[in-house]
């Protein structure tokens, strides 16, 4: 498989939306394309910089309307209210060392970390995150905002609906449907479809809890 990286011309002006440790690592993803970050953006920054880059509030982005965005903000709630706000350009950022089908499409706004794995047939939606060394197999089909977290497994042919957490080490078995805003414990192992708004734990996975369809 060859891997999908952007082109330079579309990626050589970069502005994160989020100055912590998730910017850090898209960070390092851009600059694995030879490209780099000219500014970050952070409404509760604590410094006025970061990794030795600027960090700006959001009274002025104005400045920089001509270059492409992404939020670099891990929590999947706060991805969606600041995607619906911001009035700018995404773009979408994968590792040198990911490996991502050219018969797999992902969506503006989306990374792709280090080691990751996307197959052929694959949808990614918009703003989602798909974390170190995690696999999507075969024609799957994530809604926006969905994070893989690190070396998880998603098997083929399965649909996570918008918002889901998939935790670390998680295994979802193939041609299961997960519904929008589920999060799945780290290391659980997914043998059942799972309706919207479930908190699942174990192996086999089981609901613990349903949380307020706050996000809907």
């Amino acid at each position: 498989m060859k891997q999908q990286h952007l082109n330079l011309k579309e990626m050589n002006k970069i502005c994160l939306f989020g100055a912590s440790g998730h910017g850090k690592v898209i960070r390092d993803i851009v600059l694995s394309t030879n490209n780099n970050v000219e500014a970050f953006f952070d409404d509760n920054r604590r410094n006025n910089q970061l990794l030795e880059i600027p960090v700006f509030s959001s009274n002025e982005i104005k400045k920089y309307e001509e270059n492409k965005f992404i939020i670099s903000i891990g929590d999947n709630a706060i991805r969606k209210v600041i995607s619906n706000k911001l009035k700018v350009n995404f773009t979408k950022a994968i590792h040198k060392t990911a490996i991502v089908s050219d018969f797999a499409i992902i969506e503006e706004g989306t990374v792709v970390m280090a080691g990751a794995i996307v197959n052929a047939g694959t949808k990614i939606g918009k703003h989602c995150i798909i974390n170190t060394n995690a696999v999507i197999e075969h024609d799957c089909d994530l809604k926006d905002f969905v994070h893989i977290s690190p070396s998880a497994t998603v098997t083929g042919n399965v649909t996570i609906g918008e918002g889901t957490h998939i935790g670390a080490g998680a295994t979802i078995i193939p041609g299961i449907k997960i519904g929008k805003w589920v999060i799945v414990g780290a290391g659980s192992v997914i043998i059942n479809n799972i309706p919207d708004n479930a908190i699942v734990v174990g192996n086999p996975g089981r609901i613990i809890k349903r949380k307020e369809k706050e996000n809907e």
